[in-house]
């Protein structure tokens, strides 16, 4: 049995491009040459399966007025069972929490995140072992940034957000990487991942994730 490796996360897990031209095909996702996910699976080997689970908008635990079947947290229990035995679940989300219209401030976020860990933690799809997770926090938003269904706040709301993120991690026995370190969001949307910064993503998380799993 090969190591599952779920990946959930909104688009920029799915491999959402704002960005036509710095897509190869120059469509709006980018293909299995450039998405983090599948150049992890490349850079893992055949030891690991490195399993998709990226939704555009998909929130920690917030219900979207706007959008059905948004929340992670009632679409956790399904994912996780789909995939299991489970030996590593990411979770990258947030950058949707910080949407005016759910009225959340970053440490409220975070509970959010903390919350879906908790959820997370009982499925039992372990496969008889410790739950592992890795939290990783999204870059900020772009200072250009300006989205009128988003709303106000997001910008400050997504800068203030790693520390709670980190803190929420630590205290539920999971990891945590801040992906803002090393990688931005475009300059088109200031909302998502260009295609270096895939790479960049996937490169941090293949020499990291053969010491999680064990």
């Amino acid at each position: 049995m090969k190591k599952h490796i779920v990946c959930f996360g909104d688009s920029n897990t799915h491999g959402y491009c704002a960005d036509p031209g710095d897509c190869a095909d120059g469509g709006n996702r980018f293909n299995e040459d450039e998405r983090w996910t599948c150049l992890l699976q490349r850079l893992l080997g055949e030891e690991y399966l490195v399993l998709e689970e990226g939704l555009g908008g998909r929130t920690s635990v917030f219900s979207d007025p706007l959008h059905e079947a948004m929340d992670g947290l009632h679409a956790a229990y399904p994912i996780l069972m789909t995939h299991e035995p489970v030996s590593l679940l990411i979770l990258m989300l947030g950058t949707n929490d910080t949407k005016e219209r759910f009225a959340a401030n970053a440490a409220a976020i975070a509970v959010g995140m903390e919350r879906l860990i908790q959820k997370c933690r009982t499925v039992d799809c372990w496969g008889g072992k410790t739950p592992n997770i890795l939290v990783i926090c999204p870059p900020p938003l772009g200072e250009g940034f300006h989205d009128e269904v988003m709303g106000k706040g997001c910008v400050e709301k997504s800068v203030a957000l790693p520390k709670y993120l980190e803190t929420v991690a630590e205290r539920n026995g999971a990891h945590y990487l801040n992906a803002g370190e090393f990688c931005a969001f475009n300059p088109v949307d200031f909302t998502h991942l260009t295609r270096d910064a895939h790479r960049k993503l996937a490169e941090k998380l293949a020499a990291l994730v053969p010491a999680l799993v064990g």
